[in-house]
């Protein structure tokens, strides 16, 4: 394979662009990946998700936001990922293991069209809502239905880590212009040391619900499959949804299936794009 390829996927409008660590010749710095990300100067995407090697499962995974930071995990950026390693050969088998930072994940490729991956179901791990190990800076054990203020408005909200940090505000309807605006109020809120993804919710029935999301170090995104499972666990916490929903978001919808110890299973689509190799000249800037 020639040296530092690239695919560039989405899932429901989530680009990431995949790199594999053993295919490229230059560091993964946090200028490299902002550069990379970058619209105008490199190829432009919502992040960068890598293939890295893993001594306790089949694969490793790293993913990176836009702005340079790392995330934990991501649930479009897994699905990705396992496009990625089945349509490239790498996955000889429909089912396998992914190591992230935080844990390790089982996938499973469901549906093939014409030899690619067309839909990934990933067990996610469990929902955790214990403060101290989303976190959230509270003595309180939970931090579920919690009024807290952000710049000049006060927000009720529910924290929940799938490997990642999450707040949920419940809303009766959805408004794009309140979640950019607040957003990024609530994603660096004192009580969150590491910052936080930040979700509004609406319920739509006993299995559907729909999301606006606002990523941590990525901002107003289409669709997020952590936000999904984030959110749905929110709202199965405070029974209002079954275990057992799809998800809408605005670049599309995820099943969620949330069983009776928390376990999540997220499964949905990821789509490939383009795919060539980073030029010396973008390599070059990328260096500077």
């Amino acid at each position: 394979m020639e040296k530092n390829t690239f695919v560039k996927m989405h899932g429901l409008g989530n680009e990431y662009i995949v790199l594999d660590s053993s295919n490229i010749d230059f560091v993964l710095s946090a200028k490299a990946i902002r550069r990379l990300c970058n619209i105008h100067f490199g190829i432009g995407s919502d992040g960068i998700v890598m293939k890295v090697p893993s001594t306790k499962a089949d694969f490793g995974f790293r993913v990176y936001n836009p702005d340079g930071s790392e995330a934990e995990k991501s649930g479009n950026g897994l699905r990705i990922l396992c496009k990625y390693l089945y349509d490239s050969g790498y996955a000889q088998a429909r089912q396998f293991s992914v190591e992230t930072l935080t844990d390790t994940v089982y996938a499973e490729i469901v549906e093939v069209k014409n030899g690619k991956a067309a839909l990934i179901g990933v067990d996610m791990g469990k929902a955790i809502f214990t403060s101290r190990d989303i976190p959230v800076s509270s003595d309180k054990p939970e931090f579920i239905g919690q009024k807290i203020m952000a710049g000049d408005k006060e927000f009720e909200v529910s924290c929940v880590s799938v490997g990642n940090p999450h707040c949920v505000v419940i809303r009766q309807e959805l408004d794009e212009k309140e979640i950019r605006q607040y957003g990024p109020l609530l994603e660096n809120h004192p009580l969150f040391p590491n910052r936080i993804n930040v979700q509004f919710a609406k319920v739509l029935s006993d299995h559907d619900a729909r999301i606006l999301i606002w990523e941590r170090g990525a901002g107003y995104t289409l669709a997020s499959g952590s936000s999904s499972c984030a959110a749905s666990s929110v709202l199965l916490k405070r029974g209002l949804v079954k275990g057992d929903l799809t998800m809408h978001m605005q670049g599309g919808t995820l099943k969620i299936q949330i069983d009776n110890a928390w376990n999540i299973r997220m499964t949905g689509e990821a789509r490939e794009i383009a795919a060539g190799v980073l030029s010396r000249e973008l390599i070059e800037d990328l260096e500077l």
